[in-house]
């Protein structure tokens, strides 16, 4: 008989932020495979069996999940932030569809989690407060035209962009490249936001203008978020300031 596969996500870090909906799944699973830094962020007792892996392996860790839940186990697989984005959800979902007819029958429960992109907002004030977009700049599962094609397209589309895996070791340039893109499209004042560790001890929120924003501040720990021509930053003195989108646009064909 089948077991049962839990994906659940930790959110940003912060385990206040973690939803009770996946505590009560960590709860209830017995075994648990994830990249080895989220697992680290769960309480687990001794009889539960972590399954750790590297952060690029998320098809084999599919596979393995699915053959422990064929098997009778509760299983969670565990992402960073919310499952469903960038993350663990799609390669489960992946693995069912190219896999054996018996991991269709697996009683999948995928549960919503804290995003970095509504952290990191949440931080900062509103920013997404109009419609917005999330891209990933890692060109490991899609090649690099296309994420430029999209950078194009949604900046001049008006959407403000959360961008996720900005920037690594292996991919020093794309960052500062995506921001040559936006120049294109966008005026200079567009508010940048560097959100890095949002909710953690380590938390860093920068503001900057799209003109002068300079990639070397983010990591791969950092959601950086492109507003719109809209967005606005609201000077508070001494606080911190905030960042918004409108949630109105005027119709300029009228």
């Amino acid at each position: 008989m089948s077991g049962r596969l839990y994906v659940i996500g930790t959110g940003p870090g912060n385990p206040a932020q973690m939803t009770p909906e996946a505590l009560a799944a960590v709860a209830d699973s017995g075994e648990f495979f994830g990249y080895a830094p989220y697992l680290d962020r769960l309480s687990l007792h001794p009889d539960q069996l972590r399954h750790a892996s590297d952060n690029r392996e998320e098809l084999d860790r599919a596979r393995a999940a699915l053959e422990r839940a064929v098997a009778g186990a509760k299983v969670c697989v565990v992402s960073g932030g919310d499952p469903g984005i960038f993350a663990m959800a799609a390669a489960v979902c992946e693995a069912i569809d190219q896999g054996p007819s018996e991991w269709r029958e697996v009683d999948l429960i995928i549960l919503p989690g804290i995003t970095a992109m509504l952290a990191v907002a949440a931080r900062i004030g509103a920013p997404l407060g109009h419609d917005f977009c999330a891209i990933s700049l890692s060109d490991n599962l899609k090649p690099w035209n296309i994420i430029e094609k999209r950078l194009r397209m949604v900046a001049e589309a008006g959407l403000v962009i959360a961008l996720y895996n900005p920037i690594s070791k292996a991919r020093p340039w794309q960052l500062g490249k995506a921001f040559g893109i936006l120049r294109e499209a966008l005026p200079g004042k567009t508010p940048v936001i560097f959100g890095r560790a949002a909710g953690r001890p380590d938390e860093v929120m920068a503001i900057a203008r799209l003109a002068e924003a300079d990639a070397s501040r983010a990591d791969m720990a950092t959601c950086v978020i492109i507003g719109s021509a809209e967005t606005r930053v609201i000077d508070r003195g001494e606080k911190p300031a905030l960042v918004y989108t409108p949630r109105f646009i005027k119709d300029e064909t009228r």
